[in-house]
């Protein structure tokens, strides 16, 4: 049996209480960076296209942690939902979830951790009624 290095998950299995971003910006390839290089935007070893890390709200108080990074790609940024009016917040479904395990070996000791990725970003659906053009 092949475990596959990509594993598609619920968008409610890892946000059940849903999600918030707070911001979007270019993923950096550390390499990159360590060479001077111009460009040191990540790109994506399966297309080349450009990677975002778009930064989220877990909104469940029993996460681990409070702020996680959703990788995604594309050639321009993925565009930001709507603010909530009256508040700070744009609720956000993530389609195409995927979780990517790896090892984390920059402290004493080596441990597992994992990263997120989504193939789309869209507004949750709040429950609100849209409003009516007029």
């Amino acid at each position: 049996m092949a475990v596959p290095q990509r594993i598609p998950v619920r968008f409610e299995d890892v946000f059940p209480q849903g999600a918030y971003v707070l911001a979007v910006e270019a993923a950096n390839d550390f390499e990159k960076v360590k060479a001077g290089l111009a460009d040191v935007q990540a790109r994506d070893k399966g297309n080349g296209e450009r990677v975002w890390s778009v930064r989220v709200l877990d909104a469940d108080p029993a996460a681990r942690k409070s702020e996680v990074k959703v990788k995604m790609t594309g050639e321009t940024p993925p565009d930001l939902p709507d603010m909530l009016p009256g508040t700070p917040f744009r609720p956000v479904v993530f389609d195409g979830l995927l979780v990517v395990p790896y090892v984390d070996s920059n402290g004493a000791r080596p441990r597992q951790e994992y990263s997120l990725r989504a193939s789309a970003m869209r507004p949750a659906n709040t429950g609100r009624r849209p409003a009516v053009a007029a």
